[in-house]
């Protein structure tokens, strides 16, 4: 009697890394060099004199309202990627957010982490999110960025599938951390910073270090002078417009 496997074995053996490479695969833009590289889009490349502004993890009634305030007194708009249980639990601070002028875009339901196929779920959890913020400011969102920034394949066909663009970043300020300080936020993001950039910040501290977001507050003068000074804009992603001509667009998985 043989001991090799039978046929349906081998194939169980085979099918089961596929389909974790198939599931996985399109997280490798969380690289900052394979998605400025290939996938300009999905790192938020834009025209070169602008840049984009964003904060992901709100609404948080204990921080949010303390950054919309100071883009107020700093004369900016942003775009603000909300969780929708945050969403449901805030809404006033979800409309607040909107009539001053600010974009929303979808960051998930939850903060998880998507290690396990669940292509089902995660298109019910983003079209359950679109739909809290249709829900509480009458329009529907543009834009879909991933918790932690990991677009797997399930996550990338929820979006198109809820009619969302997938958008990273270029630049961040690692401002989750209890080390970061105003002036680590804002040297950070310059490091990587350039025009026609994203730059990714949070509002909310409910997933890191506790404080932290004042770090990030602080940085905020000091950032925008920078990018004025050097002749640059700063907006929501709505006014990002698309990656200037000459930038290479990818193939699947790049959106």
């Amino acid at each position: 009697m043989s001991l090799m496997p039978g046929r349906p074995g081998r194939t169980a053996a085979l099918l089961v890394p596929a389909v974790a490479a198939a599931h996985i695969g399109p997280a490798a833009t969380w690289l900052p060099g394979v998605r400025l590289l290939l996938c300009p889009r999905l790192a938020g490349v834009g025209p070169p004199r602008h840049i984009a502004l964003t904060f992901d993890d709100g609404p948080d009634p204990a921080s949010t309202p303390r950054f919309l305030d100071t883009l107020d007194e700093l004369g900016v708009r942003a775009t603000f990627f909300v969780l929708g249980e945050h969403v449901v639990r805030h809404p006033a601070l979800v409309r607040e957010t909107a009539r001053r002028g600010h974009e929303l875009a979808v960051h998930g339901w939850t903060h998880d982490r998507p290690w396990r196929p669940a292509p089902a779920r995660d298109a019910e959890q983003v079209a359950r999110t679109v739909r809290a913020l249709r829900d509480v400011c009458g329009h529907r969102p543009l834009w879909y960025r991933p918790p932690y920034g990991i677009l797997t394949s399930g996550r990338w066909l929820a979006a198109r599938r809820a009619g969302l663009r997938p958008v990273l970043w270029s630049a961040w300020g690692k401002d989750w951390t209890a080390e970061a300080t105003p002036a680590s936020v804002r040297a950070r993001v310059a490091a990587d910073l350039r025009g026609g950039g994203t730059v990714l910040l949070h509002d909310s501290d409910r997933l890191a270090a506790p404080g932290c977001w004042r770090a990030t507050l602080g940085a905020l003068p000091g950032l925008i002078r920078d990018c004025r000074e050097a002749g640059l804009t700063l907006g929501p992603l709505r006014e990002h417009g698309p990656p200037p001509q000459g930038y290479r667009h990818g193939p699947t998985p790049c959106p």
